[in-house]
């Protein structure tokens, strides 16, 4: 028979206080880390070499052989400045200008790398990924000077608009810290009131919770992917950004990972593998309902908090887990934010949040949910619809610089190529910095808001316009119109 030693982990340095007592604000700490794997060049450079050729004879005689200026080359960015200049174009230094091709348009043509293209799937495309990709090796949030070029509204995430056009006066903290908001998560029980007996004893269940310093998490890697490495890389990461990694209880136990910031994910045949994890655990994750392995997790783990993870759903089963005990749900879409029955994750979160809403009891509650959030603008929209807590997906495998084996949306059986050179030390700087910009970005629309939480941001539509109730108050009374 094996025995369980606990022993008591080190609590997470969520808030820190200096030796005066100083109170301290939550910060992640960035720093470049470059990609292992050279990504392939945004645009291509075509150059006719024999009209180049023409020009710079031309040009010889005459500037009558001035080689400052027969050998300057029309691009600030360096494409044309490398040993044979045109002849080799450098194609990864290209950003797209078009200044040479208007200045020489009979032999320059630049177009954008089909490969780059390629990159992602049919859901997470090459945009995202570029966007991500910038995110994870520098920290710093991807801001182009020439605006916003992509679509103002369309399916999905992108029908839906944060709208701050009722605010008097935004509280101005964003990313430059001049006044506090907080993204400070709490996950567990909290019960709608508090009564007493006579005694004042508490009657009903005690509020059971603790917090993240962060809406986001990470959630378990695809089981097609080089899980031990990417494993190693979660949970470190989840330790130095105070926040929590749901891996595997077989990766945990394989590789000796320990810490309150691990969630182990159990299923019901593993319920004889939970006595060998020997360290106290703040959350528990149960993939599916069972109940010989609730009891057991309870029986053996009584401190910690127990979630179910579950596809999303529309019908109003789940509130019956709730009287089993349940109060913390990990709703799952696919990796393209669909359920079985093709509904997009926008609208399951509002209808999952609406089902506790129904029945009186969501502020007892805690969702969490993953699926087809890639952005770092689907976070606060996700929580506007009705999440706590957004646990991160494909973003973690695209900052590592996966590439995706075909179309990525099905969880057991997409493929993940990853870069063969992955080591922790690089994987725990991408994810930190990714984690870093798209908190800055929480902070951005929380503040344009006039927020100074991101508690108060959950289920908060009035903040919020949807391009289909638009257009259907727009147009539902032309001839013709199909809402």
């Amino acid at each position: 028979m094996l025995e369980r030693t606990v022993k008591t982990a080190p609590a997470l340095p969520a808030e820190k206080t200096s030796p005066r007592g100083v109170y301290d604000r939550y910060h992640i700490d960035t720093q470049p880390a470059p990609d292992l794997t050279q990504w392939p060049s945004r645009f291509t450079v075509k150059v006719q070499r024999s009209g180049l050729a023409k020009l710079l004879i031309k040009e010889l005689f005459h500037y009558r052989g001035r080689k400052d200026v027969i050998l300057s080359r029309p691009c600030l960015y360096g494409v044309f400045s490398g040993p044979v200049g045109g002849f080799a174009p450098r194609e990864h230094l290209c950003v797209g200008c078009l200044r040479c091709t208007t200045e020489f348009p009979e032999f320059v043509q630049v177009e954008h790398n089909p490969a780059r293209q390629r990159l992602g799937d049919d859901y997470f495309t090459f945009g995202y990924v570029d966007a991500l990709t910038y995110e994870a090796q520098t920290g710093a949030i991807p801001v182009k000077g020439a605006g916003y070029r992509g679509k103002f509204g369309g399916q999905g995430w992108d029908g839906m608009w944060t709208d701050m056009s009722e605010i008097v006066r935004p509280t101005r903290d964003g990313i430059h810290g001049r006044e506090h908001i907080s993204t400070v998560v709490d996950i567990g029980y909290k019960p709608n009131a508090l009564s007493f007996d006579e005694q004042g004893k508490l009657l009903g269940t005690a509020p059971s919770t603790f917090s993240l310093p962060l809406s986001l998490m990470f959630d378990a890697p695809p089981p097609n992917s080089a899980e031990d490495t990417v494993s190693t890389i979660s949970s470190q990461t989840a330790v130095e950004i105070s926040t929590l990694s749901i891996l595997p209880l077989g990766q945990i136990i394989k590789l000796g990972l320990t810490g309150d910031h691990i969630v182990p994910l159990v299923k019901p045949d593993e319920v004889e593998n939970l006595r060998l994890l020997g360290f106290a655990l703040r959350l528990i994750e149960m993939d599916g309902w069972d109940q010989t392995l609730y009891d057991e997790i309870r029986a053996q783990f009584p401190e910690s908090q127990i979630a179910l993870r579950l596809p999303f759903t529309e019908d109003d089963a789940v509130l019956g887990y709730v009287d089993a005990g349940i109060h913390i749900f990990h709703f799952l879409a696919d990796y393209h934010g669909k359920n079985e029955d093709d509904a997009f994750v926008l609208d399951l979160i509002r209808a999952t949040h609406k089902t506790f809403v129904d029945a009186g009891i969501r502020q007892e509650v805690t969702l969490l949910g993953s699926g087809g959030m890639i952005a770092a603008e689907h976070v606060p929209k996700a929580i506007i619809c009705g999440l706590d807590a957004v646990a991160l997906d494909t973003p973690l495998l695209v900052a590592l610089q996966a590439e995706f084996q075909g179309q990525c949306a099905d969880r057991q059986t997409s493929h993940f190529e990853m870069p063969k050179r992955l080591n922790v030390e690089w994987g725990v700087r991408r994810l930190k910095n990714m984690s870093a910009t798209w908190r800055d970005q929480l902070l951005e629309i929380l503040g344009a808001m006039g927020l100074r939480e991101v508690r108060r941001l959950r289920g908060e539509v009035g903040r919020a316009m949807f391009m289909h109730d638009i257009e259907k108050e727009a147009f539902i009374d032309v001839e013709g119109y199909r809402g």
